[in-house]
């Protein structure tokens, strides 16, 4: 699975990389532990721009009675996207890019059952996609909310001793082609949602000071021994 992120690297940096508009302004400061239910920027496409949007961590489909389902499709599997409900229309029509620099894992330890948290980053230290969905849900009002889940796949070599699972990182030259709103073959999409081969990341322990979803800054991606 994939339940905490972060993107620390700076915003013009960023927008370099993935080459999006930014027409409401938004702005962020560096995230070090970004979790479920909070807001992420995200790409999606309009009228052929890429274009940056914050969106709400934890998937709400547009026909969802309220806002709980949320709080359960934080990630989806790269198998079974066409099967559920949930996922079919956004897998068609509305991908996206979650921008990251790295993302956490947990791992048991052996002093009482404590969980040893993991960072993992490419080993280049650049920022990167994960592959996404999104869907606009309305409540009765008619206020609209927009969130976003994370695709998740089997894990690589690198990933395997502390997960069976691990989110889907789009290669750079494949983003394009995951945006692509006139792609709807999901048949030709599928193929992209493969682990991310373990010679290019690196994962290294980091303090369970960031077990904690309220605890932020750069001590969260911090390295520690043994």
């Amino acid at each position: 699975m994939c339940g905490r992120i972060t993107l620390t690297t700076d915003k013009d940096d960023l927008q370099s990389r993935f080459g999006y508009v930014n027409p409401s302004g938004d702005l962020f400061t560096p995230r070090y532990n970004i979790a479920p239910s909070q807001n992420c920027p995200v790409v999606t496409v309009n009228e052929d721009k890429r274009v940056l949007i914050m969106m709400r961590w934890g998937l709400v489909p547009f026909w969802a009675k309220d806002v709980k389902s949320g709080y359960n499709l934080i990630n989806a599997k790269a198998e079974t996207l066409k099967e559920k409900a949930s996922f079919r229309t956004p897998f068609k029509k509305k991908r996206c890019l979650v921008l990251a620099d790295g993302f956490y894992e947990w791992t048991h330890s052996e002093k009482k059952g404590a969980k040893q948290p993991y960072r993992f980053v490419l080993k280049n230290r650049q920022p990167f996609a994960f592959a996404g969905l999104w869907d606009e849900w309305s409540n009765p009002e008619g206020e609209k909310l927009l969130t976003f889940t994370i695709i998740t796949t089997t894990a690589n070599e690198l990933m395997e001793s502390i997960h069976d699972r691990m989110p889907v990182i789009l290669h750079e030259k494949d983003e394009g082609i995951w945006l692509d709103p006139q792609l709807a073959d999901t048949d030709k999409l599928s193929p992209l949602l493969k682990p991310y081969s373990s010679k290019e990341m690196e994962a290294y322990k980091v303090s369970t000071f960031v077990n904690s979803p309220k605890n932020n800054g750069p001590k969260c991606i911090e390295p520690v021994g043994d």
